[in-house]
């Protein structure tokens, strides 16, 4: 059985038609790429995933089960768990905070414990900040646990976002654009953490990056997605070298000897 089931799905705004008969799957363990030119419809795919977008037509299901009516937090709680472009963090706490913000729907106390204080609160927010601190290593954010969010750069904002989505306990991880705003080396060792992150929790990874290299890196199945539908899909490779897929980027007909090195010469745009 697949994590995610997404099934020729639409979904229109005005007269522009967003989506159009776009299939997808990722399954158990699996790191999925979605690749494809700005405006392509990706983020508009998460946002279906999501709950966020309700599509015209087609049918998302998460282990078999159809969630396409369902609002966002019934979504959350069945264990999908989504980053944004733009970075949504509280920003004027500090990163610890923010990961531990993030496990309360776990916590077994009540709102008037909490406010009340006691042997039994304090113990489980110290199990919550313990935990917070885990990741953080996981994540090697160590040494910015204790820094306000608004004060950090926004490649290191992305991984905080990351290890903060990762405290609510996600099944399934869904990532846009994780590199954005990493430099090539910062990218590889992010493509590093996230293999770590799928072996240490054993979790289900769909993400969204213009690096076509942090995508390749470390997928096991790619999607490219232009004007709204599914240009192709396949292994990384294949995906990248794809005709279609280097015509989509560099907007004209690749030469038929140097696919590969076109399709670099353009992910290396989108950076």
């Amino acid at each position: 059985m697949s994590v995610l089931e997404v099934r020729n799905v639409n979904i229109q705004f005005g007269g522009v038609r967003a989506l159009d008969h776009v299939s997808m799957e990722a399954g158990e363990w699996e790191i999925v790429g979605i690749i494809g030119p700005n405006g392509a419809g990706k983020t508009t795919l998460f946002n279906c995933i999501t709950g966020f977008y309700q599509p015209n037509k087609g049918k998302i299901r998460y282990r078999g089960k159809p969630i396409t009516r369902l609002p966002v937090h019934k979504r959350t709680a069945l264990g999908i768990g989504r980053t944004f472009q733009n970075v949504g963090l509280v920003k004027n706490t500090t990163v610890a905070e923010n990961l531990v913000t993030a496990q309360h729907l776990e916590i077994g106390y009540d709102p008037w414990a909490g406010m009340l204080g006691g042997p039994a609160t304090f113990a489980e927010e110290v199990g919550l900040r313990e935990r917070a601190d885990q990741l953080l290593e996981l994540m090697d954010l160590s040494d910015v646990a204790e820094a306000r969010v608004t004060d950090l750069p926004y490649g290191v904002l992305k991984r905080v976002e990351i290890a903060t989505v990762l405290a609510t306990d996600p099944d399934l991880l869904l990532l846009d654009e994780p590199g954005s705003g990493m430099g090539p080396e910062e990218a590889h060792a992010l493509g590093d953490t996230l293999l770590e992150l799928r072996k240490e929790f054993g979790i289900t990874i769909v993400m969204i990056d213009h690096h076509v290299p942090l995508v390749t890196q470390v997928s096991d199945y790619v999607y490219c997605l232009n004007f709204g539908e599914v240009l192709a899909e396949g292994k990384p490779d294949v995906v990248r070298n794809h005709p279609e897929v280097v015509r989509a980027y560099l907007g004209e007909e690749p030469a038929d000897a140097e696919p590969a090195r076109d399709a670099e010469a353009a992910s290396e745009e989108y950076v």
